[in-house]
């Protein structure tokens, strides 16, 4: 059983950056491909990007590409989401999930494991 605790979230205004992290305990975490989801206020929740279990290899959704960079340090059993240019339109509870099959899933029933959430809110 894997246990993901995000951090990282809060408030920040448009055009700044924020760095997400993600701990994971209890499994080996290298052989997970890691995923960052996220969900607005009424919206379901949507990918945002994903790492290969080396962190060799990233993949993005289009709304995030270019801003998001999404990292690993396997040693510290962690992956990040660094956010920079953040919009309005980013603001979102922000999830990490472990898949044990596979990297680079886009669907959430794709993923194994899920932390609790960070809230990011953007707002001047």
């Amino acid at each position: 059983q894997v246990q993901l605790v995000e951090s990282g979230g809060g408030l920040v205004q448009p055009g700044g950056s924020l760095r997400l992290s993600c701990v994971a305990s209890g499994g080996t975490f290298s052989s997970y491909g890691m995923g960052w989801f996220r969900q607005a206020p009424g919206k379901e929740r949507e990918f945002v990007s994903a790492i290969s279990w080396s962190g060799g290899s990233t993949y993005y959704a289009d709304s995030v590409k270019g801003r998001f960079t999404i990292s690993r340090d396997n040693t510290k059993n962690t992956v990040y989401l660094q956010m920079n240019s953040l919009k309005p339109e980013d603001a979102a509870v922000y999830y990490c999930a472990a898949d044990s099959t596979r990297w680079g899933a886009v669907f959430e029933y794709e993923y194994d494991y899920w932390g609790q959430g960070t809230q990011v809110t953007v707002s001047s």
